[in-house]
């Protein structure tokens, strides 16, 4: 009789130990999967592929209101500041259904409103009054120092990172460092509150078009208002985008757009600048001018 209850204690402990086993096979198992697809989820956000469910931007539409001395509209842009670009997006927002703001009454002589930097050292905004005394090349131009919020520089055979000018150097000639009327004087090419960290793509892509058109203007002789402000979300050092306005005294000129500051390929870390490579971040250039 004690022989039988021994070999039934026997047994129940077997199968508890083969629980266990099983029930630890089973954890680590339920482990593996879960990293699995955490890794899976992080690569897609990383690369790019959940922008368009994480970040949906549909049927953007966003206001702003005209003042006689060209301040900013604090609402559009915090309103600007909201949005996300996701993968397959259209790079560029029209504002104010893309017709400026801007009061031609306050083009008085040419010069630079340097908007201050901010608490945290940041660009804000630069509205210009221009004509064609104010054109030059950029041939030449002095090197730039300056090293703006959210500066990274560039490393390997892509450069992804630009020192952008808000106000284009080659709009700038003939205007001081403190952006009054000086004739002589070589364009802004480091100053501080002209320099922002912009996207290669941004600058070199995005900006020239509304750039060209400025410039286009200026060497037929009429007079523009172009205003630039760097778009920040909270406290990060990376502007997110760039806010154009620009305006023709006699109208002819005028746009109003937000232009995403993204890099095909890349992800930035707007917090503090840094990136990374991002095989299906695209952009949507369908609708771009040329």
């Amino acid at each position: 009789m004690r022989y039988t209850k021994i070999i039934l204690r026997s047994g129940d402990e077997a199968m508890a130990k083969k629980r266990r086993k099983t029930n630890k096979r089973y954890g680590t198992q339920l482990g593996g999967i879960i990293a699995i697809i955490f890794a899976a989820a992080l690569y897609l956000y990383r690369g790019g592929y959940l922008d368009e469910w994480v970040h949906p931007q549909e049927g953007v539409q966003i206001s702003a209101q005209t003042t006689s001395d060209n301040q900013l509209d604090k609402k559009a842009y915090a309103a600007l500041a909201k949005l996300n670009f996701a993968s397959g997006d259209k790079p560029i927002v029209q504002v104010n259904n893309g017709k400026s703001t801007l009061s031609t009454a306050a083009w008085k002589t040419e010069r630079i409103d340097y908007g201050n930097l901010d608490h945290l050292n940041r660009t804000t905004t630069d509205t210009a009054y221009l004509s064609r005394k104010n054109l030059g090349k950029s041939d030449g131009r002095p090197s730039q120092d300056w090293t703006p919020t959210g500066w990274h520089y560039n490393h390997g055979s892509v450069d992804i990172y630009n020192r952008g000018h808000l106000i284009a150097y080659t709009l700038t000639f003939n205007i001081n460092q403190d952006g009054q009327y000086e004739q002589g004087t070589e364009g802004s090419s480091d100053n501080p509150k002209n320099l922002g960290t912009q996207s290669a793509y941004s600058n070199q892509v995005l900006m020239q078009i509304y750039e060209g058109k400025v410039r286009s203007a200026l060497a037929s002789g009429k007079k523009m208002i172009y205003q630039v402000t760097t778009v920040f979300r909270g406290d990060e050092l990376m502007p997110r985008g760039y806010w154009l306005q620009g305006l023709a005294t006699d109208s002819s000129v005028n746009f109003n757009v937000y232009i995403f500051n993204v890099q095909p390929g890349y992800q930035f870390n707007y917090a503090n600048g840094s990136s990374s490579r991002a095989s299906g971040m695209h952009v949507d250039e369908s609708d771009l001018e040329n």
